[in-house]
């Protein structure tokens, strides 16, 4: 196991880190930036090191400081988290050539998963199920078009170095196709530095079911069955289950296999997670693969009773993998993300200080936070300030415990996005298992018919 393990993240992630790190009795190191002096995984850590002023890029992004702080303490092994550097290929690399076990698959799987035409091709090849489109990437917008008239409207246009929803775009006609291509391809520019960009076919109403896998050095690999996350605003999460209420044990077991057959054609390290659009037929597309932990990998902890980040250390340090093949899901789970964020006022980020924290507790309930009485919420990084996970025997009890916790979930001076999740677990679809990725759009359209009606 690792001398030492340099925690490259910040927030409830790093805290997650630090104590699977303890269970396993490795000191830690964690970096921080001037604005997170007073941050929890700052006193929690055995060492920290400050490494720059509050933007990212002078802190969490600046490899050479990352690397400079892993070498004066002594740390064999760095964790990126997720986030940040955790899908960085040169990062990885950077670590290797620096003697330091980077906790995460090889660069070129990272490269080759984080290019999502080469990552299509990679599982295709693997015989895993992909949603039809372009070969390749396309930077002509003539030929993009003619690509995507012979796919069928409607159609996404996606950045191939893209995720979280950035440089990406939904065409539903020739006639408007141009425009959006041109928009898709000035944000992927932005966003990564990469405005290539290629074209998928739109399905309507699908889900989106990711399943959990993770791989070890000696040429194995498992999956730990489904989350369902189709409750998603502008492609970012917001509520996570496992299991789907739309899947059952036969397909659970082809999608696994799916996954797991993708991740052993490129000989896989480390925890990931390979997501599908689940159509209302039944058949499943590959959409990305995550080469790194999750923000709701608790979700699949809670429903198997695996913890993933121990496992995932454990790989990195050659161990093989101690989970069986065949794992079930025994409970339900559902994890809520709170972020400090303004619902009526089309979520606005709402930074400031937190006068009162009350986090919900009891059987069943899980909070993984950073925060606490007196902590300010910066401006410089994402708006997550806690995860609400509860786990229970059946899907109906489990959103009543995750209620429950919301309700008894006291935060005071930012505004939080717990009136919107509640409403949410009230909706009649939700409680049903009616759902798919366009849910909260239309429920939003559904609040603005009935503003205006009134």
């Amino acid at each position: 196991m690792f001398e030492r393990v340099l925690i490259a993240n910040r927030g409830e992630i790093a805290l997650r880190v630090i104590r699977a790190c303890r269970e396993l009795g490795i000191p830690t190191v964690v970096v921080h930036s001037e604005a997170d002096r007073d941050s929890l995984h700052v006193l929690f850590s055995d060492e920290a090191i400050c490494i720059g002023p509050p933007a990212a890029q002078h802190s969490y992004l600046n490899i050479p400081r990352i690397i400079a702080a892993a070498e004066i303490t002594g740390a064999d092994a760095i964790h990126p988290g997720y986030g940040f550097l955790a899908e960085n290929p040169e990062f990885a690399e950077i670590c290797e050539r620096s003697n330091i076990t980077f906790i995460g698959p090889t660069a070129e799987q990272i490269r080759t998963m984080g290019d999502k035409v080469a990552a299509r091709r990679t599982m295709a090849a693997a015989g895993v199920p992909v949603i039809p489109g372009s070969e390749n990437a396309i930077a002509d917008v003539r030929a993009a078009r003619e690509a995507a008239e012979e796919i069928g409207f409607p159609v996404m246009i996606k950045a191939a170095a893209g995720g979280g929803g950035k440089g990406m775009r939904i065409a539903r006609s020739a006639s408007e196709f141009d425009r959006l291509f041109g928009m898709a391809k000035v944000e992927a520019d932005a966003a990564f530095g990469n405005d290539a960009l290629y074209i998928e076919k739109l399905l309507e109403d699908a889900r989106h079911v990711e399943i959990q896998v993770i791989g070890d050095r000696h040429s194995r690999g498992v999956h730990l069955g489904e989350r369902d996350c189709s409750i998603q605003r502008r492609h970012q999460k917001l509520i996570e289950e496992a299991p789907s209420p739309a899947v059952d044990s036969q397909l659970r077991a082809r999608m696994g296999d799916a996954a797991v057959r993708g991740i052993e054609a490129i000989s896989y390290v480390g925890a990931g997670t390979v997501e599908f659009l689940l159509a209302r037929d039944g058949q499943f597309y590959f959409l990305e693969m995550n080469t790194r932990i999750q923000v709701e990998h608790p979700v699949t902890e809670e429903a198997t009773g695996y913890d993933l980040v121990k496992e995932q250390i454990a790989v990195a340090a050659g161990e093989p993998l101690s989970i069986p093949d065949g794992v079930e899901l025994r409970d339900h789970a559902i994890e809520c993300r709170i972020n400090a964020e303004d619902p009526d006022n089309d979520f606005r980020p709402s930074p400031g200080r937190i006068e009162t924290f009350h986090p919900p507790g009891g059987p069943g309930v899980r909070v993984d936070t950073h925060v606490y009485d007196g902590y300010i919420v910066p401006p410089f990084y994402d708006s997550l300030i806690a995860k609400v996970i509860v786990r229970a025997g059946t899907r109906d009890w489990a959103i009543e415990r995750a209620r429950l916790a919301l309700d008894m979930f006291v935060i005071e001076g930012v505004h939080t996005t717990i009136p919107f999740l509640k409403k949410v677990l009230d909706h009649p679809d939700f409680r049903s298992g009616d759902i798919d990725t366009h849910f909260l759009d239309r429920m939003r359209a559904r609040r603005l018919e009935g503003a205006a009606a009134g």
